[in-house]
């Protein structure tokens, strides 16, 4: 029997008394109380930390990807969209990071294949808090946390970035999303709940806030 997972905000979700359900062996926030759509025309925080991800390395990595037909981004620093809403990042000349979407399984079948093992290849664990930022003023959000210009990046470049905001190393990705400026952080659990509280007191003084799984664009 799989042991439930829980998020790195729980706590910080359930004291929004949100309707909750429960996705790939976690209960998530579907909604919030309230208007979730106004948020986004500000700055709105959404947790995706029930998405499944992995890692790997190795000089062999990206070879071995490859024969799983698994296509990695060319450059370091890259990322690509994979089928059902997941992404690959390279973070590095060797090093690989995958999130599945809701409705994929890329990160079970290639865990499936390294469980054997693989020459060159070597499995990174991921348990990273991964969260949603969105909205019309989410670069207002930004710049008060970061000091690295997102808005100059495009979500065409597919750039994968690796900083800090607030003191916390993040990996972070902008995507398209129906118009919507959107990103995608990823940082240490250990972090999450104070990365989580800093950037959704910011939203809420620009006038956003936390929103639901299913209020996001896409």
């Amino acid at each position: 029997m799989s042991m439930k997972r829980s998020s790195p905000v729980q706590v910080q979700l359930a004291a929004l008394q949100p309707q909750w359900e429960e996705r790939l062996g976690m209960s998530i926030a579907s909604r919030m109380a309230g208007d979730d759509a106004s948020k986004l025309n500000t700055v709105a925080l959404a947790d995706l930390s029930f998405l499944h991800r992995c890692g790997l390395k190795g000089p062999a990595a990206e070879r071995w990807l490859e024969n799983q037909n698994i296509a990695p981004p060319a450059r370091a620093n890259g990322w690509l969209s994979l089928p059902g809403g997941g992404v690959i990042a390279r973070l590095g000349r060797s090093e690989f990071f995958v999130e599945d979407g809701a409705s994929a399984d890329t990160v079970g079948a290639i865990r499936n294949a390294l469980g054997s093992g693989a020459a060159g290849v070597y499995p990174v664990v991921r348990q990273d808090a991964g969260f949603a930022l969105a909205g019309l003023r989410v670069n207002e959000l930004l710049v008060q946390t970061c000091n690295v210009n997102f808005e100059e990046i495009g979500p065409e470049e597919g750039i994968a970035i690796m900083t800090q905001m607030i003191g916390v190393s993040v990996l972070a990705i902008r995507v398209i999303q129906k118009s919507v400026p959107c990103y995608r952080l990823w940082c240490d659990p250990t972090f999450a709940p104070y990365f989580w509280e800093t950037l959704s007191e910011i939203a809420g003084e620009l006038g956003g806030g936390v929103i639901g799984v299913d209020s996001l664009p896409g």
